[in-house]
């Protein structure tokens, strides 16, 4: 008897009204946007504009979604077109179904398409996009356990996956290995050294992408060897197996020719970026100017209006100064009038002696 384990969903489908609110389509979307948000924020610090991994992606996830299911179909074609297939369902995508090294490849034309329309390389834009395109598979592949798919090994671990017994499609009940939980956290791991080696060595030229596409396919190798899904065999071993090996000998081989060839990172991304960037800046800079000339041309206004005020009380304590002067000036005048009226006589010219006194009998 299994302690603990952990539960499937009894459902992988809400009905809001006629609407189908699928979690394998909502972790596909979910995926997405964490990935090009991280793919932005990288793109950016690498002097790229804002918004341009978005305008690529607008190529790139529909060619991968189309890719995706392709592979899909190819390789696992005998519920759509074998015996007893349904060639219809092979559009049904909801229902799961997505190969990640199919979604890659054509997603990989998509954005080629989109980065010729913008100048732009295309290695510089998956290094940017590499750890977000891990964040998005680990959160995919959380679908695949909405739909009890693509588990592992019948097993009694503490974290086994319990799967619920569906007759019509030949399921068994029982306990699993979560396959979906083991390439979850492996990718979460791939994203972190994507971004580790990224910072620590400056990967440039598509490097970045490769040491993903190398890292995930060692991981994909050994979870693919434990899953019992039925698929394709090639001595002895799953196709996917085989895939995952192939494409992780070209992803080193890649690497290497690279950092040979053209060491480094890339100076520019992004034709135009950085004049673009300066633009703004300086406008910004002339708008702070205007600003504060503005200001500068306000404040000597209303001072000129104070010193004004000033300067009419100070020419009027002048004048009132000047006024008090003259009074000072004058008083001293008419005082010298007033004493020269009340001189004595002495002042005039003295008369000979005894004119006065002599007079005829």
């Amino acid at each position: 008897m299994d302690l603990a384990f952990i539960p499937s969903p009894s459902v992988g489908v809400v009905h809001l009204g006629p609407i189908p609110l699928r979690g394998y389509a909502f972790c596909i979307i979910i995926g997405v946007f964490v990935g090009v948000w991280l793919g932005n924020k990288r793109w950016v610090q690498r002097g790229g504009r804002s918004g341009t991994v978005a305008d690529i992606a607008v190529w790139a996830v529909p060619f991968g979604l189309v890719g995706g299911r392709l592979y899909h179909v190819v390789t696992t074609y005998e519920p759509y077109f074998g015996p007893n297939g349904h060639p219809l369902d092979a559009f049904k995508v909801w229902e799961g179904g997505l190969g990640i090294w199919g979604a890659v490849a054509l997603g990989a034309v998509g954005a080629w398409i989109g980065c010729r329309r913008r100048g732009i390389p295309l290695p510089a834009y998956a290094d940017a996009l590499a750890p977000g395109l891990a964040l998005g598979q680990a959160i995919g592949r959380w679908g695949n356990w909405f739909n009890q798919e693509l588990y592992g090994k019948p097993t009694d671990v503490p974290w086994a996956l319990k799967i619920s017994s569906d007759p019509a499609i030949g399921r068994i009940g029982g306990t699993y290995h979560p396959t979906f939980l083991y390439e979850c956290l492996w990718c979460i791991g791939v994203a972190a050294l994507v971004m580790w080696a990224d910072k620590r060595f400056r990967l440039g030229h598509g490097r970045a992408f490769a040491l993903y596409v190398a890292a995930y396919c060692a991981g994909r190798a050994w979870i693919e060897y434990m899953r019992v899904d039925e698929a394709h065999h090639i001595l002895g071993l799953r196709l996917n197996v085989w895939t995952a090996l192939i494409v992780l000998v070209l992803a080193v081989a890649y690497f290497v020719v690279s950092a040979k060839k053209a060491p480094g990172r890339e100076a520019v991304v992004e034709p135009g970026a950085q004049l673009a960037e300066g633009a703004d800046g300086a406008a910004a800079e002339d708008a702070d100017h205007a600003d504060e000339a503005k200001v500068s041309v306000e404040k000597p206004s209303s001072k000129t209006a104070s010193e004004d005020d000033g300067e009419t009380e100070t020419e009027a304590g002048a004048d009132g100064a000047d006024g008090a002067s003259e009074s000072a000036k004058d008083e001293p005048g008419d005082k010298k009038a007033a004493d020269a009226a009340d001189a004595p006589a002495a002042d005039a010219p003295a008369k000979p002696a005894g004119s006065g006194s002599t007079k005829k009998s």
